[in-house]
C-alpha cells in the first residue's frame, strides 16, 4: 500500500510540473523544474538553488560550498551554453558576482525577449566518468532509453546505445557493456570502476519516467558523473511533445492468427481481374494458380468473360458460390475501392492487392480509402503495390511473377518487388527450400509483425528472413520477434541508414538517436539477427536451418592451408566467436595425425599434401571430442585429396555422428579450381555449410547461428 502511495505521489509531483509548463505554452522545463521531476524518480542531482539577485547567488554559493557552477534559468532558453549562460568552477564570492552579471548580460543579448527567472547556483561535481543517460520518443519504437559517454564530446564520439523503455535491470546492465568505451567504466589507468549498480538503476529510472509520461518527448541527463560511490546528474533537460502520438489499431494475437492462417492456407481463392489474354497480370496470376497445382477452388472474376483457363468466370466476386478466403486483385488502382467493397459484402477476410498507383505515387487518399474499407468490412489487406505471394506447402503461387515450388523451412518477405525477385532468383539458383515468399509493398495493413506472428507457429517454417525499409509499429514487431526467436531464427535486412530523426532533435540524446542507431540496438534487444546486406540475409536464411545449434563456445579450425587458417581465425574473431584454447591432451591427439611440419594448436594445420585419411582422422577427432562445440574446415584443392573426395568424406562423418546423436555445426571454406563449387553444393545438401573462394562467408553464417543461439537462451 505504501509503495502504491509512493508511486501515486511521485506521478502527481511530475504531473504538476508538466501541467505548469503546459499552462504557459512551454515545451521545455526549466532547470529547477527538471530537478523536481528527477527527484521524484530518485535521480540524484547536485545541491543547487535559484538566485534572483547577485547577493542571493553569493549566499547560495557560500551555503553550498565552493566551487560552484552558475546556469541561466529561462523558460525561453533551452540551450544554455549557446546563450553564454553557463559558468563553471567558480571558487570565490567575487567570481560568482562577476559570473552572475556576465550570464544575465549574455542571455539578454542572445534572446532579448526571453523571460529570465534567475540564475541556478549548483554544486560543482568532479571525479568519476562523464556519461549521458536520456530518453527519446522514436517514431518507430516509441519511448527508448539511451546511454553512452557524456560531456562535451558526446555528439562527436556518438558512443551510445539504446533500449526500449521501460528498460529492465537486465536491459540496463547490458547497456553498460554495449558501448565501445565499456572498458572505461570498469576502470583504466588506475581509475576505480564506476558504481555499476547505481548507474544501472539510473538508466531504469530514467526509462520509467519516459514511459510513464507520454507527453515527455526527450530527457537529457548530461553530464552524469559516474563514480565509484554513486552517480549524479549534473544537468537535467526535459522537453515536452507538441502533440500526442498517433495510436495504431492493435489486434490480438488470435485475431492476427485467424486472418493469417486463411491468407497463407486458403481453401478458396478469387482472382479479381482474371484474364484469358497472355501478358495481362490477371492471366499470369490465374496461370500460376492453375499450373502450380493449387488444390483449392480458383474463381476468376471478370464481367466480360464466361470461362478463363477452364474455370467458370463470374461478373462480380459476390456471385462466387461459397466462402472465399482470399481475393487477389489484378485490376487498375482506381477500380480497386469499389471491388474491395464487393469483397467486403461477400465476407472475404483477405485481399491481396497487386496493383500499384497508391501511396508510393502520392495517391495517399486512394490508399486511405482502401484502409477505411478494410476496417469497415474486417478485410486484412496485403499490399498494395506487390508481386503477390507464394505459400509452397499449399501449392499456392498467387503472383504474376515466375512460379517457385521448392518446399522447405525458410520464410522470406520483402517490402520491395525488386528485392522479392532477387529472393526468388537466389532460392532457385541455390535450391533453397522455402515455406513462403511474401511481398508487403506499401503495407497499408498487413505488415511484418502480422506475418512473423504466423510464421512463429507455422510448423513448416524453421527460419524467417525479412527485408524492410521501415516498421509501422516497432513495438508490435519486437513483441512478435521475442515470441519467435526462442524457437526459430529471425533475420532482418533493414534498408535506409538515415539520420532523419537526429536532425529534428532538441537534445543531445535526440541528436544521437539517428534512425539506424535505434533500429540496430532495438533489433538486437529483440534477438533479431540483422544482416548487413542482401547477400548476407539470403545466405543466413538458407544456412541457419541447416546448422545444428552449438552446445558451447569452443570453435576449432582444421585446415589444409596455413593462409586459410589465418584468415578463418580472423573471421572467427570478427564475428564474435571464440577460438578454443586447445588443452595439452587434445593437442597431442591432433599431432598424431599430422606431419611434423604441420601445426597443432588452433588452427590445426594438416598441410596441403595430406591424403584423405588425414582429413578424416582430424575431422573425426573434432566431432568426437565433447569439448569442441563447432568446426570450421579450410580445404585446399590438391590432386592428393580432390574436392569431391573431401566433400564425401566430410558429409559421411557428419552423418555418422548425427546418427549417434552428436550434432555440431560444421562450416567449410573450399579454395581451389571450379570443382570446389560442386563439392560445396554437395556438402550444403548434407548439412555442412560450405562456400567456395571465401573464408568470410562460412564463418559469418556460423556467427549468425551463435547470435541466434544466445538470443534464444540456448547458450549462456
Amino acid at each position: 500500500m505504501a509503495e502504491h502511495e509512493d508511486e501515486t505521489g511521485r506521478a502527481g509531483a511530475v504531473r504538476a510540473v508538466l501541467a505548469a509548463a503546459r499552462a504557459e505554452g512551454r515545451t521545455a522545463l526549466t532547470a529547477p523544474e527538471g530537478r523536481r521531476v528527477a527527484e521524484a524518480y530518485g535521480i540524484a542531482t547536485p545541491a543547487e538553488g535559484l538566485a534572483e539577485t547577485v547577493d542571493d547567488a553569493v549566499a547560495l554559493a557560500d551555503r553550498i560550498g565552493f566551487p560552484v557552477a552558475l546556469k541561466i534559468v529561462s523558460p525561453d532558453i533551452v540551450h544554455k551554453t549557446e546563450a553564454g549562460g553557463v559558468r563553471t568552477a567558480l571558487a570565490s564570492a567575487a567570481e560568482v558576482r562577476a559570473a552572475f552579471c556576465d550570464i544575465v548580460r549574455s542571455a539578454r543579448a542572445h534572446s532579448p525577449g526571453a523571460r529570465i527567472d534567475g540564475v541556478l547556483v549548483q554544486e560543482m561535481v568532479s571525479g568519476g566518468q562523464e556519461v549521458i543517460v536520456g530518453a527519446v520518443t522514436d517514431p518507430t519504437f516509441g519511448k527508448v532509453v539511451a546511454f553512452g559517454l557524456g560531456g562535451v564530446l558526446v555528439e562527436a564520439l556518438g558512443d551510445v546505445t539504446f533500449r526500449l523503455a521501460p528498460a529492465s535491470y537486465e536491459d540496463a546492465a547490458s547497456m553498460l557493456d554495449s558501448i565501445r568505451a565499456a572498458e572505461v567504466l570498469r576502470g583504466v589507468r588506475g581509475a576505480p570502476p564506476v558504481d555499476r549498480a547505481a548507474l544501472t538503476a539510473l538508466i531504469v529510472r530514467t526509462s520509467q519516467l519516459a514511459a510513464d509520461f507520454p507527453e515527455i518527448a526527450e530527457i537529457d541527463l548530461n553530464p552524469v558523473f559516474a563514480a565509484a560511490d554513486g552517480v549524479r546528474a549534473a544537468d537535467v533537460r526535459i522537453l515536452l511533445a507538441q502533440s500526442a502520438p498517433a495510436v495504431r489499431r492493435q489486434r490480438s494475437r488470435e485475431e492476427i492468427l485467424t486472418a493469417m492462417r486463411r491468407l497463407m492456407r486458403p481453401r478458396s481463392v478469387a482472382v479479381i481481374g482474371a484474364s484469358a489474354e497472355p501478358g495481362k497480370i490477371g492471366n499470369s496470376v490465374m496461370r500460376n494458380l492453375v499450373d502450380g497445382g493449387f488444390p483449392g477452388e480458383i474463381h476468376p472474376v471478370n464481367p466480360k468473360a464466361d470461362d478463363i483457363l477452364g474455370r467458370k468466370a463470374y461478373r462480380s466476386v459476390r456471385d462466387v458460390p461459397g466462402e472465399v478466403d482470399v481475393a487477389v486483385f489484378a485490376i487498375p488502382a482506381p477500380l480497386v475501392p469499389a471491388a474491395l467493397e464487393e469483397a467486403g459484402r461477400k465476407g472475404i477476410p483477405n485481399a491481396v492487392l497487386i496493383p500499384s498507383g497508391f501511396a508510393e505515387t502520392g495517391e495517399h487518399a486512394l490508399q486511405d480509402r482502401l484502409v477505411a474499407i478494410g476496417e469497415e468490412y474486417g478485410i486484412r489487406l496485403l499490399g498494395p503495390n506487390i508481386y503477390g505471394y507464394y505459400s509452397t506447402w499449399q501449392d499456392l503461387c498467387a503472383t504474376f511473377c515466375t512460379p517457385y515450388d521448392v518446399r522447405g523451412g525458410t520464410a522470406l518477405t520483402s517490402q520491395s518487388g525488386g528485392i522479392g525477385m532477387a529472393i526468388l532468383g537466389f532460392a532457385r539458383a541455390t535450391g533453397t527450400g522455402v515455406s513462403a515468399i511474401v511481398g508487403l509493398g506499401n503495407k497499408a495493413d498487413v505488415d511484418e509483425d502480422d506475418l512473423l506472428t504466423y510464421f512463429a507457429e507455422d510448423a513448416h517454417t524453421d527460419c524467417v528472413a525479412m527485408h524492410l525499409e521501415d516498421l509501422k509499429d516497432g513495438r508490435a514487431f519486437v513483441a512478435a520477434a521475442r515470441a519467435t526467436v526462442p524457437h526459430k531464427p529471425v533475420v532482418v535486412l533493414k534498408a535506409g541508414r538515415t539520420g532523419a530523426g537526429a536532425r529534428a532533435a532538441g537534445s543531445h540524446t535526440g541528436a544521437l538517436a539517428g534512425d539506424d542507431a535505434v533500429y540496430d540496438d532495438i533489433l538486437r534487444q529483440a534477438g533479431v539477427i540483422r544482416a548487413p546486406g542482401l547477400a548476407e540475409m539470403l545466405e543466413y536464411a538458407r544456412a541457419l536451418p541447416v546448422l545444428p545449434t552449438p552446445a558451447g563456445d569452443n570453435v576449432v579450425v582444421i585446415t589444409g592451408a596455413g593462409g586459410s587458417g589465418v584468415l578463418l581465425s580472423d573471421a572467427i574473431v570478427d564475428n564474435g566467436l571464440r577460438l578454443m584454447d586447445i588443452p595439452a591432451d587434445l593437442d597431442a591427439a591432433f599431432r598424431r595425425f599430422i606431419p611434423p611440419f604441420g601445426a597443432a594448436g588452433n588452427p590445426v594445420d594438416i598441410t596441403g599434401g595430406e591424403p584423405p585419411s588425414t582429413y578424416e582422422a582430424t575431422i573425426r577427432l573434432g566431432l568426437e571430442d565433447p569439448r569442441i562445440h563447432a568446426l570450421v574446415l579450410g580445404y585446399w584443392h590438391t590432386l592428393v585429396t580432390p574436392p569431391m573426395v573431401f566433400a564425401e568424406l566430410t558429409a559421411r562423418l557428419v552423418a555418422e555422428f548425427r546418427a549417434r546423436g552428436i550434432e555440431k555445426p560444421v562450416v567449410a571454406s573450399l579454395a581451389g579450381d571450379t570443382e570446389v563449387e560442386e563439392a560445396c553444393a554437395y556438402l550444403f545438401a548434407r548439412g555442412v555449410v560450405a562456400y567456395p573462394y571465401t573464408t568470410e562467408k562460412p564463418v559469418a553464417v556460423l556467427g549468425a547461428k551463435y547470435r541466434w543461439a544466445r538470443a534464444a537462451g540456448k547458450l549462456p
